[in-house]
């Protein structure tokens, strides 16, 4: 049987894989956009994570992750790890 804590850690990395994924897809998008757009001389598109959002989902995913593994964190330093 699989531990918890292998359970999280593969969570863990699917996620970061389907977040890392959606991220790359979205600018090479955007990059393949951006140059036929140049290439027409239309107006170039603001891509769909601007700076902001980018912040934000960067600030709720730090959030999420230390209300999540937090108490696994102090549980180990408890014990000297």
């Amino acid at each position: 049987m699989i531990s918890i804590l292998t359970q999280e850690r593969l969570l863990g990395a699917s996620l970061g894989v389907i977040l890392t994924s959606v991220v790359v897809l979205e600018q090479r998008r955007y990059i393949y956009s951006s140059v036929s757009d140049s290439q027409s001389h239309s107006q170039v598109r603001e891509p769909i994570f601007g700076k902001k959002s980018r912040s934000e989902f960067a600030h709720s995913w730090n959030k999420t992750v230390d209300q999540t593994f937090g108490p696994l964190i102090k549980s180990l330093s408890s014990r000297g790890w």
